[in-house]
């Protein structure tokens, strides 16, 4: 066993490492990443399909001057919150590779085993909305030549489940994606230069627009707390640590430069077509941004698969807390990640995990109402709440009272908006549950 000298912040750690770069309690690559990868994982993640459905879920329910104002401001304390959880990544000499091994450090056994409760909860719905953006974009491919109904909804599913599997099985830990974080980012481009120039020629060429909020006064109230709630889902991942995890020491350092690269320069394709298609459809917006532009069949054909495409890698990211874990504790992982007995494993064990995601998003395609219970349930705790709570208690002594009460504003505020985003999706998912059955054809 060879021992590598990480340095962490203004520290430096000896911590017991593989030649093949992993830690002894994880059989995924560890401090391999330059931070410039890591920013291109945070901004697949932020730049996915979801940002089609942004202008329709977020500026159509709060309009041009609270959603403006919102997502600015969702950015800025999304950072702030991010970059808490990325100083607190070495605490009591050792590194916390994941979200729940960081909360069970300083909270205890009980909070270990919540925060992966939550976490994971959070990432299975993530990355079942992700097959379900897969099979609307094979879907919305198909209607562009034949309208005839026979391709439906959980078939396109069911063989977007079957693809994000095959990538799956070939890319074996977060760091092995490399040149398809290139791939990726050339996908989003795709499809957001796509959406934002044919938003543009639509909505030049349009009458004036509606851009009034629509509804009755209580079912504003209530989209207005989902859209909200969708503020904080656009930027943050709910699995930082682990991202954190991948980079090369300095690894504070490096995750603050890859965190202001995901805010700064990796967010401007998120604020082009959010702002772009609602300027263009205003209330009529849908929320799946490529369905309301008009332009070339080639051209929204070629947009649709790279919609595909992109959503088939963002979807391994989210994934790939689940995977370290069934890695870790199930596989053999040391070796070669291609030999038989690892690709066999990750055939069966991530197979497996995939056809439950896929058989969830064909019963339930409307499930980004569940998505909202969840996020508001895990995404807001998990990111805000938690994250300077923790602060509070690893920091306590080496802050101000105005810090402190900073901090604590930030605690109450956001379980407080908690609270309310979740009551407001369980009335969501009561209205929608009268409209949609399983296995519709959306």
């Amino acid at each position: 066993m060879a021992t590598t000298t990480i340095e962490i912040g203004d520290r430096e750690e000896n911590s017991p490492r593989d030649v093949d770069g992993t830690l002894d309690d994880t059989a995924h690559q560890i401090s391999h990443d330059p931070w410039y990868q890591v920013g291109f994982v945070l901004t697949t993640g932020v730049n996915s399909a979801y940002v089609l459905g942004y202008a329709g879920s977020i500026m159509v329910h709060l309009g041009w001057i609270a959603g403006t104002t919102g997502l600015l401001l969702a950015a800025a304390i999304s950072l702030y919150a991010n970059a808490l959880l990325a100083r607190l990544h070495e605490v009591g000499g050792k590194r916390h590779i994941r979200y729940r091994d960081l909360a069970g450090y300083i909270y205890g056994r009980r909070m270990y085993a919540l925060t992966w409760a939550l976490q994971y909860i959070n990432l299975f719905m993530i990355n079942t909305g992700f097959i379900i953006l897969a099979g609307q974009a094979l879907k919305a491919i198909y209607i562009l030549y034949r309208n005839d109904g026979l391709l439906k909804l959980p078939y396109c599913i069911a063989i977007s489940g079957f693809v994000c599997a095959l990538f799956a099985f070939g890319i074996p830990h977060l760091s092995a994606l490399r040149i398809w974080l290139g791939f990726s980012t050339f996908f989003s481009l795709i499809y957001i230069f796509t959406a934002f120039v044919l938003s543009t020629r639509d909505g030049i060429n349009a009458a004036p627009r509606d851009y009034s909020i629509p509804g009755s006064h209580i079912s504003k109230i209530f989209n207005t707390i989902g859209a909200l709630a969708s503020l904080v889902f656009a930027y943050n991942t709910g699995m930082l640590p682990e991202i954190q995890a991948t980079v090369r020491p300095p690894v504070v350092r490096n995750m603050e430069r890859a965190l202001i690269f995901q805010f700064t320069i990796g967010s401007l394709p998120l604020y082009a077509v959010t702002f772009m298609g609602y300027w263009a459809y205003g209330s009529s917006t849908s929320t799946y941004l490529l369905n309301s532009v008009s332009g070339p069949l080639w051209v929204k054909t070629a947009a649709n698969v790279a919609a595909f495409l992109q959503t088939v890698i963002a979807l391994h990211i989210f994934a790939s807390p689940t995977y370290e874990y069934l890695d870790t504790k199930y596989g053999r992982g040391k070796g070669d990640a291609f030999s038989l007995h690892n690709l066999s494993f990750r055939i069966v064990v991530r197979g497996g995990y995939l056809t439950v995601n896929t058989l969830v998003a064909a019963l339930l395609p409307f499930l980004g109402d569940f998505m909202s219970l969840t996020g508001a349930l895990s995404t807001f705790p998990l990111t805000f709440v938690l994250a300077n709570h923790m602060y509070l208690k690893v920091k306590k002594s080496k802050l101000s009272t105005l810090q402190k009460t900073w901090h604590w504003l930030n605690v109450v505020a956001f379980g407080c908006l908690s609270v309310a985003a979740a009551v407001a999706a369980v009335r969501l998912i009561v209205v929608d549950s009268k409209t949609y059955h399983v296995f519709a054809d959306l």
